[in-house]
C-alpha cells in the first residue's frame, strides 16, 4: 500500500462518504413508498434508506392519488420507529 491509499482509508468515514452522495445536505427519508406491488428498492437511496419505513402498494404510479397517499401516511403513523435498535 502506498501512503495515498492509507490516508484515503483512514479519512473515509460515514460523514465523508455522505458528502459525496447526490443527496448530500438533505435529510434521510422517513418513509419510502413503492408502487406497483414491487417489494424492492431497486438501488433507490440505499444508503439513505437504512432507517426509513418502507410502504409497498399494489397501486400503479399513474393511479397513485391523494387517497392512496393518505392510506400510506396512516400506515406510517401507526409504526413504532426503532431506528435500528
Amino acid at each position: 500500500q502506498n501512503t495515498t491509499q492509507t490516508q484515503t482509508k483512514q479519512q473515509l468515514n460515514e460523514e465523508e462518504f455522505e458528502k459525496h452522495l447526490s443527496t448530500a445536505g438533505l435529510p434521510d427519508p422517513d418513509l419510502i413508498i413503492r408502487t406497483a406491488g414491487e417489494c424492492r428498492l431497486s438501488n433507490f437511496l440505499l444508503w439513505n434508506a437504512a432507517y426509513a419505513e418502507l410502504y409497498f402498494t399494489e397501486v400503479l404510479w399513474p393511479d397513485f392519488d391523494e387517497d392512496v397517499l393518505k392510506e400510506a401516511l396512516l400506515w406510517y403513523e401507526g409504526r413504532i420507529r426503532r431506528f435500528g435498535t
